[in-house]
């Protein structure tokens, strides 16, 4: 194929998508990083898309802005500094006492950071989380069984295993709108709801960015959250749209705006 049939090939993905990543487009067109990386910058000159961290992005209003889930390794580094600031507020919702359940995500990842050294009951089934407390954190560790799922970066079990009790469930979100939390991969939704079972309170953490995007499914409905934890990007529309569903919403002041 032709560098300008590549190219072609790769706006056109970007018609029905946000975003494609380097890795993916190199299976998808049989070439090497680097082909695709020229590929992405000549894309980005011509000014037909936009050349992001790890791969590609659609001019804001050319797609349709349904999600695909991203690996975590690439949406780990993703709006960084707003992460940092929810989960520093996320952390302050916790006691010392608590058991808490902190999901698999790169914000969750934020929030078991901080709370590492806490004298707190926590429960994990993030791959990354796991590794980080057991080399680096005192809190009392518990990590899900089961098998072991590289991507999303969660450990999940197919049968019921003995429940972890919580007093606060701790999750992030690829979407959220009106319907609820939004998630593309089955296996997070399904982990989503079975671990939103074991705890008195949910608590979202999603940057504003994810407001403006729509997954395919609905993990919770917004009538489960109790609050959601965001940046002061957040928009008065979707300020008034979650707390008319109930939603108590707490802000993370950022330094600039979320990209």
């Amino acid at each position: 194929m032709s560098d300008s049939g590549r190219q072609r090939q790769i706006v056109e993905l970007l018609r029905d998508r946000p975003f494609a990543s380097v890795r993916e487009l190199q299976e998808r067109l049989g070439v090497s990083a680097a082909t695709v990386r020229r590929d992405i910058d000549k894309i980005d000159e011509a000014g037909e898309a936009r050349k992001v961290y790890g791969g590609i992005s659609a001019l804001d209003g050319a797609s349709q802005v349904i999600a695909y889930a991203r690996p975590y390794d690439e949406n780990r580094d993703l709006a960084v500094e707003a992460k940092r600031q929810i989960a520093a507020v996320a952390a302050t919702m916790v006691r010392d006492g608590d058991a808490v359940i902190v999901h698999g995500g790169s914000t969750c990842f934020h929030l078991g950071v901080r709370l590492a050294d806490r004298n707190i009951r926590l429960f994990t089934n993030s791959m990354p989380l796991a590794a980080y407390l057991g080399d680096h954190g005192n809190c009392s560790l518990t990590i899900a069984g089961g098998d072991l799922h590289r991507e999303p970066g969660i450990i999940h079990s197919q049968t019921a295993t003995s429940p972890f009790y919580a007093s606060k469930f701790f999750l992030g979100a690829q979407g959220v709108s009106q319907d609820g939390v939004l998630e593309s991969h089955p296996l997070l939704v399904r982990s989503i709801a079975d671990l939103s079972l074991c705890a008195d309170q949910i608590v979202v953490l999603a940057d504003s960015r994810k407001l403006q995007i729509q997954a395919r499914s609905i993990a919770l409905p917004l009538s489960r959250i109790g609050t959601l934890v965001t940046d002061d990007g957040l928009s008065d529309a979707d300020a008034r749209m979650l707390e008319d569903a109930g939603v108590a919403v707490r802000i993370a002041a950022t330094s600039g705006s979320v990209q």
